[in-house]
């Protein structure tokens, strides 16, 4: 009698028990990777699923769902930093308002008192009182203008601009101010044409207020420059001064909302907070980026850098 039946049906029980043992160790490598998942996601842990395994498929199973848990984990940071922000945006905007409103109610508490103040001071509150009123009415439209931006509804139509005619004419609108100050103005423009892909109007609020922040807390080093310079494929603008600077603890929070230095709550230094916040998703809007450096009494420099157009 032949034997080629035994020695088929034998290699079908080894076929069939190495089938059923692969199965097997299939089923249990998915229990663990369940079991592991659903520990991840329940106690919102910030790991990734590692298991050892021969099969293909599973190995690439495991590659996609590492990536979805870092995009999760990602989109989760992301929510916690602007649930934060938007918390301490809301108490900073509440002390913001806050404050000019009580001097504000003050002056209206005084001018109700006419007959015993005499004309002079009549005035003086009063123009007090237009310029407080003022500077609250500012602060809420870079409050709305922020959120416009956040949320889209501003729209920005991007063309081809020169950075060099841009950059001439902001600093040309603070001529007047510079000049009634003790600040030297040093400007590196080159004559060649720079260009970028933009929006001049966004451009113009960008340098807006860069200069005017320089101005604020740089006057005291006695200088302000803007540089435009170019490098490989990307050119920069750089505002920079040699005043007091900003300190190593405060440089990755100067582009929060609302975020401002401490002499920021002085009235000679009217900063909203807001100004650098939009500047920064100005800049983004524009495929740009924005740098700060800061040594102070040596040197402070907001740098935005765009993609150079070369045609």
């Amino acid at each position: 009698m032949s034997i080629i039946p035994y020695i088929i049906i034998l290699v079908l029980f080894i076929v069939i028990g190495w089938q059923y043992k692969s199965k097997r160790r299939l089923q249990s490598e998915l229990h663990k990777i369940h079991d592991k998942l659903t520990h991840i996601v329940e106690n919102k842990k910030t790991e990734k699923i590692f298991l050892q395994t021969n099969e293909q498929t599973v190995q690439n199973l495991l590659i996609q769902m590492n990536r979805l848990l870092s995009y999760n984990q990602s989109v989760m940071a992301d929510y916690a930093r602007t649930k934060d922000s938007m918390r301490k945006m809301l108490s900073n905007m509440s002390h913001d308002l806050k404050t000019p409103m009580t001097v504000i109610l003050g002056y209206v508490e005084r001018l109700q008192q006419k007959e015993t103040l005499t004309k002079e001071e009549q005035d003086e509150t009063v123009l007090r009182l237009h310029h407080k009123t003022l500077s609250v009415i500012n602060l809420i439209n870079q409050f709305f203008a922020l959120v416009k931006i956040d949320s889209g509804d501003e729209e920005f139509p991007i063309s081809r601009i020169s950075i060099n005619e841009i950059c001439r004419k902001n600093i040309l609108e603070f001529y007047h101010m510079l000049q009634s100050t003790s600040i030297k103005v040093e400007i590196d423009i080159p004559e060649e044409n720079l260009y970028i892909l933009g929006n001049e109007d966004a451009l113009n609020r960008i340098l807006h207020n860069l200069i005017s922040n320089a101005i604020r807390y740089g006057s005291d080093g006695g200088v302000l420059g803007l540089t435009v310079r170019e490098n490989q494929e990307m050119v920069s603008i750089d505002i920079w001064d040699r005043g007091k600077g900003i300190k190593e603890v405060h440089l990755d929070r100067v582009f929060e909302r609302l975020y401002t230095l401490d002499d920021a709550r002085n009235p000679e230094f009217q900063g909203s907070g807001l100004g650098l916040s939009i500047t920064k998703r100005l800049v983004e809007t524009m495929d740009g980026e924005i740098h700060l450096y800061s040594k102070p009494f040596e040197k402070t420099v907001f740098t935005c850098t765009f993609k150079q157009m070369t045609y």
